[in-house]
């Protein structure tokens, strides 16, 4: 445990707290069990030492591990947490706990038994919380991590303070809104390298490796991950990574599921099912005209990629303008609203509003006179009238 111990000290140490993503303020701490989970790469292991570090005493009480740590081939969870609550501990933080064997049912007796015990465990996007053997869903608080908003990469960026918005805010007040952030920063100056390159906090490490370290990701997702946690056939991950090449390259991409399928030579019904799995590793979205009453066997009724930057990774030169749009506003909103595919429009959200997406001089003829009807535009500075800043969406988080 001392080796652990050690290596905590020296994470801790390292870790910055000059900028702290928002979930943070989100997140219940006190309760006893608290689940993180997310894609690769979206600053879950970051959130919580900094959690740590600004927040929990720096001494016994605390410990965070990595659950892939080689250790954990000699031991186990239970031997390292009696230990650790036997001499005081209090806070265990869980690092990546997917890659650790039938970890669900060692937190839950870990949590039964240890009733003075706070746990918190981040993990895959794909994590299960609820299996046969070990429902945690009924202990734990799940929340889900998604990368950097816009507002975020302007805060990281520039490091000036900007204030989140909600839904209502932006459609009532957007004119005003964006008035007021025009006079702190110039959006449009940092919203096509956002667009590029700055969904995932690691923008900052090393820039011009960006997109070979998240082609690096989408890999590890596919290879690994969906094999080993949805027992993908491995012979099948080379056509979803073409199929995710198909939908970069495309305008918003209608599938043909049929046509798919027969393609990569997969029955229909699995095909959809990977589909799904797809959108739980956060590579993609899956959109629906009816998204309350979706199915594993309901084909979604247009693919996006999960973010803008797998477009520009995986596409490079190739990338559709249009697609790019729709999937940053879908990307945004969605990550708190519920957002559908619409006939009239392009997106419905929250059952009500509808909303077309498009360039500076997009006019609002497709919507003809609907009720609750907004164009959102690219390259705007300010909102008038229904017309809203297609930027302005990425200040919801």
């Amino acid at each position: 445990m001392q080796e652990l111990q050690e290596k905590f000290i020296r994470k801790l140490e390292a870790t910055n707290l000059e900028f702290i993503r928002s979930i943070i303020e989100g997140i219940r701490w006190e309760a006893r069990l608290i689940g993180i989970k997310g894609a690769r790469g979206v600053g879950k292991t970051t959130l919580i030492l900094q959690y740590i570090k600004k927040f929990l005493a720096a001494d016994e009480s605390t410990l965070y591990v990595s659950l892939d740590n080689l250790w954990f081939s000699q031991n186990s969870l239970t031997e390292l947490t009696d230990e650790f609550v036997k001499k005081g501990g209090k806070n265990l933080f869980l690092d990546e706990v997917h890659k650790y064997p039938n970890w669900s049912q060692e937190i839950k007796n870990i949590y039964d038994d240890y009733p003075t015990l706070k746990i918190i465990f981040t993990g895959s996007s794909l994590l299960e919380i609820l299996n046969a053997r070990a429902d945690l869903s009924r202990r734990a608080i799940i929340y889900t991590m998604q990368g950097l908003s816009f507002r975020e990469f302007l805060m990281l960026k520039t490091g000036i303070e900007l204030p989140i918005y909600n839904l209502s805010e932006i459609l009532n007040s957007h004119s005003a809104l964006t008035k007021d952030i025009n006079k702190k920063i110039k959006p449009l100056q940092y919203f096509e390298t956002y667009l590029k390159s700055g969904y995932y906090p690691f923008f900052l490490e090393v820039p011009e490796l960006y997109h070979q370290r998240l082609e690096e990701v989408v890999n590890l997702i596919l290879e690994i991950e969906l094999v080993i946690l949805r027992k993908v056939d491995a012979a099948y991950i080379p056509k979803l990574k073409q199929l995710l090449h198909i939908i970069a390259e495309s305008v918003p991409f209608i599938p043909n599921i049929s046509k798919l399928s027969e393609k990569i030579s997969i029955n229909r019904n699995t095909f959809v099912s990977y589909l799904f799995y797809l959108e739980e590793a956060g590579l993609t979205k899956n959109l629906f005209k009816n998204a309350k009453g979706i199915t594993r066997l309901q084909k979604p009724d247009k693919l996006y990629l999960e973010n803008t930057n797998l477009q520009f990774a995986l596409a490079k030169q190739n990338s559709d303008k249009g697609n790019m749009r729709e999937t940053f506003f879908l990307n945004q909103v969605a990550y708190h609203s519920l957002v559908e595919y619409a006939d009239d429009g392009d997106f419905k959200v929250e059952g009500k509003y509808l909303f077309e997406l498009g360039g500076k001089n997009k006019s609002s003829k497709q919507l003809k006179d609907a009720p609750n009807a907004y164009v959102v535009s690219d390259d705007i500075e300010f909102g008038f009238g229904n017309k809203i800043p297609l930027w302005l969406f990425g200040f919801l988080y």
